[in-house]
């Protein structure tokens, strides 16, 4: 590989969430963080690069959205995901990706109503929802013979019909399971939106992360009728490991919707552009496709070791090879334990995870890969000497 994602990070004392905050609960340093969802990576040169540039010229003053900016979008959406028809006037810059969301929410829904999510559920969309004083109504995700997770959209009209739902919250692909939805798949879910008069908010933050190689379809690309209902969410913070940056944005066809969702986010003013957040962006997808590409397949190695291990060395423990996102949902189901014994060791020996009760998986827990290969060897090695086999 060109990049090298084998090398180890110092985190400790740079003020990193991932690892600053568990090893104070912790009282050590000695701990294997994999959690909450940023990478042990360096971000790509391409990011670094266009920074420097941009801070070799000392004034920060109030800034306005270049063409380059808007054209370094438009070509990524156009090489990575294959759509052509989009244009500057779709996109907007929003300061996070949940924060687009609650703009959504808030211009659409009123306190009270109840907004459609599947289940499994990223644990943003359930705070912000309630937070906004709306009620989450769920549609549990299903497995099929194969252990594939499918949409039950039968149970998802049932829901936007007895609870009239007015919008749906679409994560796409899916944390965390690590679905990358089908094209059949999604134009299901637009017929679906589109025949209940139902605002369709596609999170698609996780769609530079295919590690299997099956390509992300952008949810407005699959008919026109998806361009009329949908506001798609993206940020080079994820892929690019830039989370401390913040910076996202929207992709809204419809007129109506994006001025809709542009007062509400206005209004606050919480929502101005930052100078290096959007230097970051340009330098990420002008420069950053190859890393890219070397990232998804070292995260897949990761996802395969795991993977493997898990199978080989952990009885009763269920997880499969995902084919989006850098993340593994276990279940931890027949492994002899219930969940709360299971995060109680993994969280005394050090290996830091989400509980996947958070996101409505009762008997799950959620790994975050995206680390050099050693780091995963260790937490393996602890699970197997703490955890499971102890």
């Amino acid at each position: 590989m060109k990049y090298d994602f084998d090398k180890k990070w110092d985190r400790i004392g740079k003020d990193s969430s991932k690892w600053d905050k568990p090893a104070a609960d912790h009282g050590t340093t000695d701990i294997v963080p994999m959690w909450v969802a940023d990478m042990d990576f360096a971000t790509a040169p391409s990011v670094i690069d266009a920074l420097k540039e941009r801070i070799e010229h000392p004034i920060f003053g109030y800034f306005i959205l270049s063409d380059r900016y808007f054209n370094a979008i438009i070509n990524w959406h156009k090489t990575r995901f294959g759509n052509d028809t989009l244009k500057k006037e779709y996109i907007a810059y929003q300061n996070s990706v949940l924060g687009g969301v609650a703009s959504c929410i808030s211009a659409f829904t009123q306190p009270g109503d109840q907004i459609l999510c599947n289940a499994t559920t990223y644990t943003g969309f359930t705070n912000t929802v309630k937070g906004l004083g709306r009620q989450l109504c769920l549609s549990e995700l299903v497995q099929d013979k194969d252990g594939i997770f499918r949409l039950d959209l039968e149970d998802m009209e049932k829901k936007i019909v007895e609870n009239k739902i007015g919008l749906y919250i679409f994560c796409s692909p899916h944390n965390p399971t690590g679905r990358v939805w089908d094209k059949e798949e999604i134009e299901a879910v637009v017929d679906l939106c589109y025949k209940h008069k139902v605002i369709l908010l596609a999170d698609e933050i996780w769609a530079d992360f295919t590690p299997s190689g099956k390509k992300h379809i952008p949810t407005v690309t699959v008919s026109d009728k998806a361009k009329e209902i949908t506001m798609a969410m993206y940020a080079p913070s994820k892929t690019f490991n830039l989370a401390g940056l913040v910076g996202s944005y929207s992709v809204i066809y419809n007129e109506y919707i994006r001025n809709r969702v542009a007062k509400v986010a206005s209004m606050p003013h919480y929502n101005q552009n930052n100078v290096l957040s959007c230097t970051a962006l340009i330098g990420a997808y002008e420069g950053g496709a190859e890393w890219v590409d070397e990232l998804n397949a070292y995260i897949r190695g990761n996802q395969e070791y795991v993977y493997n291990y898990i199978t080989e060395h952990f009885k009763g423990v269920k997880t499969y090879i995902p084919e989006g996102t850098y993340l593994m949902w276990l279940d931890c189901s027949g492994c002899g334990m219930d969940i709360q014994e299971v995060l109680d060791r993994m969280n005394a020996c050090g290996v830091i995870v989400n509980d996947g009760r958070t996101f409505n998986g009762k008997t799950h827990v959620r790994m975050n890969l995206a680390c050099p290969r050693s780091q995963c060897e260790e937490a393996m090695r602890r699970f197997d000497q703490y955890v499971f086999n102890k």
